[in-house]
């Protein structure tokens, strides 16, 4: 009697052994994935913020208005230059 208890407990103790390296083994993958994933996080954050700097420095109406006259070859609107529309009558 004896003896197949201690076979069960020897048995019982393996097994909580192979689930205790299982588990770690799970848990320190998890940590690794865990790492991995804050830093990208953290570079999503900083391209984030680089995207809303430069955002704002081509959205300013000095830039736009800089190419429009480099690049484009455009000038600003006089008075002289308008032509207006009118509704014709019959």
């Amino acid at each position: 009697m004896s003896s197949k208890l201690n076979i069960l407990l020897v048995t019982l103790l393996v097994a909580c052994a192979l689930a205790l390296v299982n588990s770690q083994y799970r848990a320190r993958n998890l940590f690794i994935e865990l790492e991995k994933l804050q830093q990208q996080s953290r570079q999503l954050d900083i391209d984030w913020a680089q995207l809303q700097l430069d955002q704002s420095t081509l959205g300013k109406n000095s830039r736009i208005e800089q190419i429009a006259r480099t690049d484009l070859n455009m000038v600003p609107l006089s008075p002289a230059r308008t032509q207006y529309l009118t509704e014709g009558k019959e």
